[in-house]
């Protein structure tokens, strides 16, 4: 199948590993020209240096930045302004109590996982509406509908994605610009391999088996299992893709069947 996706450029925050880097990928591998992103610019050239490794001939580059400073993410908005594709994946995730999450934690992941988006889509946004076409897509998740308690901050900064890209969709109105969301489920990400691993550990356990245990306490999962990064960057790739041109404004699943609410 033929997405239309070769020449198209795109840029994916926080791509150096995890489901970014699937999408990054995922992107490549129908001939889009990819930015990656992160924080260090060790670890942005790496992930350049992997990405041009598996496909040979692809247009790959990177900008490093912290987005959780607004200047920084100011100044790569200002370079990035002319895509056709944003995808505002960039998140920090972590389970704390409510009652142990200072001021200064929330803004933080207020800052990373939400005005990130907000500063990014504000710069690319103009010129898309201006050309008429382009893809705005918000890499969210199940806990931004189902917030789980121990991870509220968490929990409230993905709602806000999902209401970010849905305002941001109505000002697409009359034109082939469209601005979605993922509800992504659990994901066996390198950060989360790397919190099983430790947890392993201490326990005296081999990881897969706690892995497992981890997977099966979700009652709600269909999969009974971990996502992994490729199976959210399947479905971004299809929104980011012109075969998705009458999906706008949307909040899809690719959740494992997390939620269980019809809509």
């Amino acid at each position: 199948m033929d997405t239309g996706l070769a020449g198209q450029r795109a840029f994916v925050s926080g791509s150096t590993q995890g489901i970014g880097n699937a999408i990054a990928r995922g992107l490549l591998r129908e001939g889009a020209e990819v930015i990656v992103n992160g924080r260090s610019e060790a670890r942005v050239a790496g992930a350049v240096s992997a990405l041009r490794a598996e496909h040979p001939g692809s247009v790959v580059t990177g900008l490093a930045a912290d987005l959780a400073d607004a200047d920084e993410t100011a100044r790569i908005g200002e370079r990035i302004r002319d895509v056709d594709i944003l995808v505002n994946n960039v998140g920090l995730f972590g389970v704390a109590g409510f009652l142990d999450v200072s001021d200064e934690e929330w803004a933080t992941y207020l800052d990373v996982n939400l005005m990130s988006g907000v500063r990014l889509s504000r710069a690319v946004l103009p010129v898309m509406l201006d050309r008429g076409t382009g893809r705005i897509l918000f890499i969210s998740s199940e806990s931004g509908v189902n917030v789980p308690a121990d991870m509220i901050h968490y929990g409230v900064s993905k709602a806000g994605m999902i209401a970010l890209a849905n305002g941001l969709a109505k000002l697409t109105r009359g034109t082939d610009v469209t601005v979605n969301t993922i509800l992504g489920g659990p994901t066996y990400s390198e950060g989360v391999a790397g919190a099983v691993e430790h947890v392993a550990s201490l326990q005296g356990l081999d990881t897969e088996t706690v892995k497992a245990a981890i997977a099966a306490g979700n009652t709600t999962s269909l999969l009974g299992r971990f996502l992994e990064p490729d199976e959210i960057a399947h479905l971004a790739v299809y929104l980011a893709s012109p075969l998705a041109s009458a999906t706008n404004g949307a909040a899809l699943r690719a959740d494992g069947g997390v939620l269980t609410a019809m809509l």
